[in-house]
């Protein structure tokens, strides 16, 4: 799997700016500010159909202008593939594969692997549940095209039940067999996705324990503990406990829309306890794990983006990192940094070609 030309138009930042690039390993550096993180969510935006720090659409084109074009040229099992996305102010998106529409969005993810590993990730730790929830189907989604479908049709059910809940709070009436109705929807959605989701944790969970180990030299246990309404209890019953105070909040308040993973250092919450340095390699472990399972199951290395990873890290742990990142376990790999000095000296640890990006110079170096 490797991504061999991008061509931007009006995303972002850029007006209009094309790169070739290296089938292994690719630096963009640069001040803060230049460009270097928008040009790897562009990659993203390529695998997921939307922009991983920006779910604004519109908000993804570039100022004063009326639509963005991302047009990725792949190498993928011997084969060219082309993924184009664009977006027009006013209309919808579009993704084409080969000048081929896609009619559902949902058709495209997984067929593009890929894991981004940003400073942003810090909103797993710090955000609520629904963050967490988002990163456990996303993985799996990317693999299981049925969980996904499944998925949407779930929330879609539980978006009208809450309907009819504020209906029957707005208009003072209750109807049972309506409300129940829905609940057989969930159940009959919400089971299926909740023994998937507790089959990838107990198959995830020493994967990335096997990760972490390796970037922190084994000075910490750690856990992934994965929560849910359905471990303890019958969702049917559930549903019934609870209908007195769905009508109270006019929302639905349990099921596994309300799901958790709880991230545990030593037996205690990495948010409270864990340093910064902790929450940060347990974070690239995580997402190192995400890499590890989509290979795994796809039987391709995904195409890997590093977005500034190497700030806040120690040099023992920065060295932990470079040292996985060898040319035999990963596939092609993008980076930005603000240093390229510390960038370079990293990169020619593990690989002695590769392609330097420098935006503020608009230009291209050759290793």
């Amino acid at each position: 799997m490797i991504l061999k030309k991008l061509s931007l138009i009006n995303y972002k930042n850029f007006d209009s700016r094309t790169f070739q690039f290296d089938g292994k390993i690719n630096c963009f550096v640069g001040p803060n500010g230049i460009g270097k993180t928008n040009v790897l969510d562009a990659i993203y935006h390529l695998s997921y159909g939307k922009s991983y720090f920006n779910p604004i659409s519109s908000q993804n084109i570039r100022h004063d202008q009326e639509l963005f074009v991302i047009d990725g040229t792949y190498e993928k099992e011997n084969r060219e593939e082309r993924i184009l996305v664009s977006l027009k102010r006013g209309q919808k998106k579009q993704i084409k594969r080969n000048g081929k529409l896609y009619e559902r969005f949902s058709d495209h993810i997984g067929f593009i692997p890929l894991v981004i590993i940003s400073p942003s990730d810090r909103n797993l730790i710090l955000e609520g549940s629904d963050v967490r929830r988002r990163f456990i189907d996303s993985v799996i989604s990317q693999e299981d095209k049925a969980y996904l479908k499944t998925l949407i049709n779930y929330n879609q059910v539980v978006s009208q039940r809450n309907a009819l809940l504020k209906y029957f709070a707005l208009n003072t009436v209750f109807n049972a067999d309506q409300l129940e109705a829905y609940d057989l929807q969930l159940i009959e959605l919400g089971v299926p996705i909740f023994e998937k989701r507790m089959e990838f944790i107990s198959l995830f969970t020493p994967i990335f324990q096997k990760r972490y180990l390796s970037i922190s030299g084994g000075n910490e246990t750690v856990e992934l503990v994965y929560r849910s309404d359905l471990k303890n209890s019958d969702f049917s019953a559930l549903l019934q406990e609870n209908i007195k105070r769905d009508r109270t909040l006019q929302y639905s308040s349990v099921g596994i829309h309300k799901d958790d993973l709880v991230f545990q250092m030593e037996g205690h919450p990495i948010k409270k306890y864990g340093s910064q340095g902790q929450q940060k390699s347990f974070l690239i472990a995580l997402k190192l794990a995400q890499f590890d399972f989509l290979k795994q199951q796809s039987n391709l290395r995904p195409i890997l983006l590093l977005d500034d990873i190497f700030d806040k890290l120690d040099e023992h742990r920065v060295s932990q990192i470079i040292n996985l990142v060898d040319e035999e376990e990963f596939g092609q790999i993008f980076i930005s940094d603000t240093h390229p000095e510390r960038t370079e000296n990293a990169v020619k640890q593990v690989h002695q070609t590769f392609k330097f990006f420098d935006l503020s110079h608009d230009e291209t170096l050759m290793e």
